[in-house]
């Protein structure tokens, strides 16, 4: 249409005006006050000497800020994070309320989204493309690139986990 000299394009039907309101605010997280309230994971990539690939999924207490577990294998699907989630269950003898994690394929899976149901465990994912929904974990991983894989030459996907492992537990 036609106003002053300018060619102004209708809404199309479906497209509602905006009404002066922003998009829906995150929820806010709750506060943690003890362990296995909330866990986070996500996943770090590296290359064995050989330029072989190497992802390790990474799983951190948010309040502790411990790293639980840090599982390496060359492809890791949704079945490996549930069987390091259930090693974890074992080891630590519960489970999280809740675990955040970023909408990648292994964490959105049907056998993790099972797992979680089963356990009573709520999924918070992280808004795509924005890290900072998960930073605690975004800067473990930091930490961890910056003090292990930067400082290794791993020769085999056994000398990755040990030397991980090793780095882990100090």
């Amino acid at each position: 249409f036609p106003v002053a000299g300018r060619f102004v394009m209708p809404l199309p039907p479906n497209v509602p005006a905006r009404d002066g309101h922003t998009a829906a605010h995150r929820m806010e997280r709750p506060e943690l006050s003890t362990l296995n309230e909330c866990w986070s994971m996500d996943f770090v990539a590296d290359n064995l000497f050989n330029g072989h690939r190497v992802r390790a999924l990474t799983v951190v207490d948010n309040f502790s800020r411990e790293c639980l577990a840090i599982h390496v294998g060359h492809s890791i699907q949704g079945k490996q994070v549930v069987s390091v989630m259930e090693a974890l269950k074992r080891f630590v003898g519960r489970v999280p309320k809740r675990i955040q994690t970023d909408n990648g394929s292994e964490f959105i899976s049907r056998v993790m989204d099972k797992w979680a149901y089963e356990n009573g465990i709520v999924m918070d994912y992280s808004r795509p493309g924005k890290p900072t929904d998960n930073a605690l974990v975004e800067s473990f991983i930091g930490s961890f690139r910056d003090e292990c894989l930067n400082t290794n030459w791993f020769l085999s996907l056994e000398d990755a986990r040990h030397k991980i492992e090793t780095w882990r537990q100090e």
